[in-house]
């Protein structure tokens, strides 16, 4: 199970910290900069964890932007790198109003 100390600790260096073109397209589409990001590590908490992740597990992160808006943060790791594979801004219409249970669909 990834664990969010180690996940802060490789966001706080920029060298450990891997993204795509995709997921850059993505944080300009949705208006996010790469320290919210940062922010939204290291003010989280891991809500979901998928432990059989392809090729390395992953987990959902709910933390705080540099606003302190709410933010859903995917990640990956291998434990020496940190890949960044979604974010976006969660919706009442698909979590509870804490932003951490998905809601029945």
């Amino acid at each position: 199970m990834l664990d969010i100390k180690r996940l802060t600790e490789l966001a706080e260096n920029s060298d450990k910290v891997l993204t795509t073109a995709h997921t850059i397209k993505r944080f300009m589409e949705r208006g996010i900069c790469f320290d919210d990001v940062i922010n939204g590590i290291k003010t989280g908490k891991i809500i979901e964890q998928y432990p059989n992740d392809y090729p390395h597990p992953s987990c959902l992160i709910l933390g705080v932007d540099m606003h302190g808006k709410s933010i859903h943060i995917c990640v990956g790791t291998d434990d020496e790198y940190l890949w960044l594979i979604t974010v976006y801004y969660p919706s009442e219409e698909y979590w509870d109003s804490s932003f951490e249970i998905r809601k029945e669909k």
